[in-house]
């Protein structure tokens, strides 16, 4: 019975999943904390992660050291910076870092159009992305620039690390604003808008096919051989096994919506960015910078739990009487308003806690459900499941709202875990030599309850409302 060890190394913390590598059977799982961060500037010391994962294959016990393949699957578009020793220049800007959005702006102008980026790279640059936090260290620290001789993304350092390999794969690259995945390649020319002078060829890792190998690792008390790894939306999309047509809906700190393609996309209002999957496949996607701290926000200052939350949410009615939460907390990245900040409209002297809370809810929602118009509007199938994944998922009150004001029933996964649990898919296929959907078809992760919409909820005059506050 071979196991595969599988992998999340995000924001907030390691996972990682051991799993029969036939099977799909849950072994042993681990958990352990990364340092919290704050945007606007969001960053981490990479030997944080490192640090994590030893702690978490320790917690997951004798049998992730028995595990004979390795996945890492990373929080997406983070930068990483080694000089010639491969050492880490400085601490690594995250996802969620906004301080590279003038510099966002400043390349879309340098390359004259929204529009011609998406043709370009398939995604229109916002702060999230890996060049737009090349620009800013470019502008911001030129002697820490000076010294780079590589840069990779969190799940590469991770898989470099293990390996010793400089690799990625098309999935994470694709979130970089470099890699063109209908291409299938680096896009240098992009990368010479940062800085021209510099030979981009030797500073990027290669990209590995799906399940190609990169490399063996005897770190951390392990005897693996490692996967290509992915970046964490491309790894959760092959724990749900998504078929083109199916939609994910992820509730996290932020939130997702995306969807698995035949073929590639270019969205040039930069709703929907255009990335590869870790199948050979495509993934276009929307992302939100705030979902669930939102709600969790909302608990606090209410004074409640996140049950109290729920049951105050669904004890408001649908539209909560007219009160609205423009969820940006903390700027956003769909609509690109990193600046923008929340607002509550609608308030009266009898508004209760009950309404505050489902606004709370209801406005995560409508942003995510942009999000799914969205994908719908660059002509992606978007009529198969609807799967609830992510902590959210576990919510009633996020259960209801998405059935209600999407008006499809809802899928909500048991699955706790399914970045990790898309890395052990992975493993294992790279492990058995065999093709990664198949083995995600195989093991049947995407299991949970239906929730069934009700049809006497005004849902377009819900979305209508938000839509006037959101402007």
């Amino acid at each position: 019975m071979p196991l595969v060890l599988g992998i999340d190394s995000s924001t907030q913390s390691t996972k990682v999943e051991v799993r029969d590598a036939e099977s799909g059977e849950l072994v042993a799982h681990g958990h352990a904390p990364h340092p919290a961060t704050t945007p606007p500037r969001s960053e981490q010391d990479p030997d944080a992660w490192w640090d994590a994962l030893g702690a978490a294959i320790g917690a997951a016990g004798d049998a992730a050291i028995e595990a004979a393949a390795v996945s890492v699957a990373g929080q997406q578009h983070g930068m990483v910076v080694l000089d010639a020793d491969d050492t880490v220049i400085r601490p690594a800007k995250l996802w969620n870092d906004t301080e590279s959005a003038p510099d966002a702006q400043w390349l879309i102008g340098r390359l004259g159009s929204d529009a011609a980026w998406a043709v370009a790279c398939g995604s229109v640059p916002v702060a999230a992305f890996t060049i737009t936090k090349l620009s800013w260290l470019h502008r911001s620290e030129p002697d820490a620039w000076s010294r780079v001789a590589r840069v990779c993304l969190p799940h590469d350092w991770l898989t470099w690390k293990l390996s010793g390999g400089f690799v990625t794969d098309r999935g994470d690259a694709s979130g970089t604003g470099y890699f063109s995945a209908a291409r299938d390649e680096y896009e240098l020319d992009l990368l010479r808008i940062v800085d021209g002078d510099v030979d981009w060829t030797t500073r990027l890792p290669r990209v590995l096919k799906p399940t190609e190998r990169a490399g063996a690792t005897t770190e951390l008390g392990l005897d693996a051989i490692v996967a290509p790894g992915t970046g964490d939306n491309m790894a959760a999309a092959l724990a749900l096994a998504l078929r083109p047509g199916d939609v994910a809906i992820s509730l996290g700190t932020s939130g997702t919506v995306y969807t698995v393609s035949e073929s590639p996309t270019a969205d040039a209002s930069g709703a929907v960015a255009g990335f590869a999957d870790a199948t050979g496949r495509f993934l276009p996607l929307v992302c939100t910078l705030n979902a669930t701290k939102v709600t969790d926000a909302m608990a606090r200052w209410l004074g409640v739990d996140l049950t109290g939350l729920d049951t105050l949410a669904l004890d408001a009615p649908p539209g909560s009487t007219g009160v609205v939460v423009v969820p940006y907390l903390d700027g956003e990245r769909t609509p690109n308003r990193p600046d923008a900040s929340g607002t509550i409209t609608g308030l009266q002297t009898s508004t209760t806690r009950e309404q505050l809370a489902r606004a709370a809810v209801e406005g995560v929602v409508c942003g995510l459900l942009d999000g799914l118009d969205a994908l719908t509007r660059v002509g992606v199938r978007t009529d198969g499941r609807v799967v609830l994944i992510g902590g959210g998922a576990r919510s009633p009150a996020y259960r209801r709202v998405v059935a209600d004001l999407s008006g499809r029933p809802v899928v909500a996964l048991d699955a706790k875990e399914l970045v990790a649990s898309g890395a052990c898919v992975q493993a294992a296929a790279t492990l058995r030599d065999c093709d990664v959907a198949a083995v995600a078809a195989d093991w049947m992760l995407a299991r949970g309850a239906t929730i069934e919409p009700d049809a006497n909820v005004d849902r377009a005059g819900v979305r209508a409302a938000y839509a006037a506050a959101r402007g």
